[in-house]
């Protein structure tokens, strides 16, 4: 371990505590007292260094603040201008206000996507004995009031509505008794917009027990 800190402050503060024992036995200590007198101006002149740059680093701090705290200031206010800019040009109807101020004029909203397809259906029993299904479906961002058509085919019969579900979710409380395998297709519906149906074979075993597996074009793609 060195005597002298290994800090800057810290060496200024050792050099500092040693000069006076230094200076009043130079001689004794084998040191020149003219060499010990030169070495206290460097160590004032390093205190004074760090003390000017303290002071700096305080100052740098503040104007720094101060900097952050004008541009946030500024920031809320232009923010305040720009929207009653855009606030007159809509209420004008005069998109050449845009062009005055030199800012763009919004864009022009594109349609909406079509929903997304259903998938990863899961079923249960509910309390009440009904078939409960639940499903993901991912839908365009800023979609609102997408609900979701399910019809239902049992054995090779045709397929038949059975319900509107405003979530992803629907409790079928009509399955005929002795039904061994449903086909739910469900399309998510946006309005006029449609998406791409999806169905899923539903299987009964032993003890109710239901198996879902995914139909694609046609065919069976994935068991779940």
């Amino acid at each position: 371990m060195g005597v002298v800190p290994s800090t800057r402050i810290g060496k200024i503060e050792f050099y500092e505590s040693h000069l006076q024992a230094w200076a009043t036995n130079a001689a004794a200590i084998g040191l020149d007292p003219a060499a010990v007198l030169a070495f206290q101006t460097l160590v004032t002149n390093a205190r004074s260094a760090y003390l000017d740059a303290e002071m700096k680093r305080e100052a740098s701090k503040a104007a720094t603040l101060t900097f952050h705290d004008d541009t946030d200031t500024m920031s809320k206010v232009g923010s305040a201008l720009l929207s009653t800019i855009r606030a007159y040009a809509d209420t004008t109807d005069n998109p050449g206000v845009y062009a005055l101020a030199q800012i763009p004029a919004p864009a022009t909203p594109g349609p909406v996507p079509p929903p997304g397809q259903p998938y990863e259906l899961s079923v249960g029993l509910a309390a009440t004995g009904a078939l409960a299904l639940r499903w993901k479906c991912d839908n365009p961002s800023g979609a609102t009031g997408t609900v979701y058509e399910v019809q239902r085919r049992i054995g090779t019969g045709p397929f038949q509505f059975v319900e509107v579900a405003g979530e992803r979710a629907f409790e079928d409380v009509t399955i005929p008794a002795g039904s061994s395998n449903i086909v739910y297709q469900i399309t998510a519906v946006r309005g006029k917009a449609r998406g791409p149906a999806a169905q899923f074979l539903v299987n009964f075993g032993v003890g109710g027990a239901a198996s879902v597996t995914a139909i694609e074009d046609g065919e069976i793609k994935l068991a779940a």
